[in-house]
């Protein structure tokens, strides 16, 4: 008997998504140590086929490196606008199947089946979704079905590659138990390094720490930890909406003809909406920049690029576009900055060209705006 306060939640995965794509390009490359990422020697993995992994090869390794664990391994530069296009045609399945799915990612996507027991059993239903994303796109897909986005997303990590799971509705905790405190979603390096001092290996250990105490060592984040190691997550299925584009513009309250100031100003501006992509794991593939003189002529100009949200690399786009743009010389009262083509997409597809030192600084500062406020850490030009 389903209780109506039970939820069913499936998480899909794709599996080694941007090397699956690479070998539907290239099936030679099926069954082979592969490697995408940067091709320079200060380049990072940005991603590895399984073959590549039994190698100690994992994504944010320094590109060096991994070729010294895995010479004969096979690198591919790295396509993003090729892979956009296979995660919006599994997207577009997604969205003609299920009635309600969030996309968490450029390749995973949570689905909530609540109620479908009652027409075609959530469990049957996941495995023939599965089927269809095979057959469709020709890429492998992992799925697991639990009781909430916690549970179905650790779930299909341990059961990977190709995953079928489901966990039973009220063994969440028991699932969990035997895991390492490293597989619980939110515990990063330091939270884990904390934790093991203090003895606590897995997270059924966890599971036995009063809330009080968790709460009094790590915050907020130690209640939110005490709730995940009991298996608890009630944290809703977001409906997909493509977002289209991210903005901003700034009126002056006084026109200006300063080339430096308005520098300023479209380097402040696009350090902070490029903070905001990164937050929301969205990258850009076209700039476009604004330009409202004092007599109010509004004119605009824009760039494809190669798709990112790396404010150091934006910032040299939208300078060019605004020299390009400013030819008359007149006072200026209002200047703009818009990413549009967006796609889903986290740290990972940066690091096709940039290296383990760049990937590092932007992760440190972005934990810092996280923590503190996106405002306690700008760069020089935007000063």
């Amino acid at each position: 008997m389903i209780l109506s306060s039970q939820r069913h939640i499936a998480h899909f995965d794709l599996d080694t998504f941007f090397v699956s794509v690479e070998c539907l390009r290239d099936d030679r490359l099926k069954g082979k140590p592969v490697i995408i990422g940067g091709s320079s020697e200060r380049g990072v993995v940005a991603s590895c086929s399984y073959e590549a992994r039994r190698f100690g090869i994992h994504s944010a390794m320094p590109m060096k490196l991994a070729r010294r664990l895995c010479p004969q391994a096979i690198i591919r530069q790295g396509d993003m606008e090729l892979y956009s296009k296979y995660s919006q045609l599994v997207t577009d399945i997604m969205a003609d199947t299920v009635p309600l799915f969030e996309k968490a990612s450029i390749d995973e996507f949570y689905v909530d089946l609540t109620g479908m027991d009652k027409y075609f059993g959530s469990q049957l239903f996941t495995a023939d979704l599965k089927k269809k994303v095979i057959k469709e796109s020709g890429l492998p897909i992992s799925y697991a079905l639990a009781g909430n986005k916690l549970i179905s997303k650790v779930a299909t990590n341990e059961g990977k590659p190709n995953a079928e799971m489901w966990v039973v509705w009220g063994q969440e905790k028991s699932f969990l138990a035997p895991l390492s405190i490293a597989k619980m979603p939110g515990v990063g390096k330091e939270t884990a390094f904390l934790l093991l001092k203090m003895g606590v290996e897995t997270i059924k250990v966890l599971s036995e720490i009063p809330m009080e105490m968790l709460s009094n060592l790590l915050g907020k984040n130690g209640l939110s930890l005490w709730r995940k190691a009991q298996g608890i997550d009630e944290s809703p299925v977001v409906p997909y909406h493509e977002q289209k584009s991210i903005s901003t513009e700034t009126t002056f309250q006084q026109d200006t003809i300063d080339i430096d100031f308005l520098h300023t100003q479209l380097a402040r501006m696009t350090e902070q909406i490029s903070f905001q992509l990164r937050k929301e794991n969205k990258l850009t593939g076209c700039v476009t920049v604004k330009l409202r003189y004092s007599n109010f002529d509004t004119v605009t100009k824009q760039k494809t690029i190669a798709f990112t949200a790396a404010d150091h690399k934006l910032q040299k786009v939208v300078k060019e576009l605004f020299n390009k743009l400013y030819e008359r010389r007149m006072l200026v009262r209002l200047v703009g900055i818009r990413f549009s083509h967006l796609v889903p997409g986290n740290d990972q597809i940066n690091m096709f060209e940039d290296t383990e030192q760049m990937v590092q600084l932007y992760q440190a500062i972005d934990s810092i705006k996280h923590q503190y406020g996106e405002r306690l850490v700008v760069r020089g030009s935007g000063f």
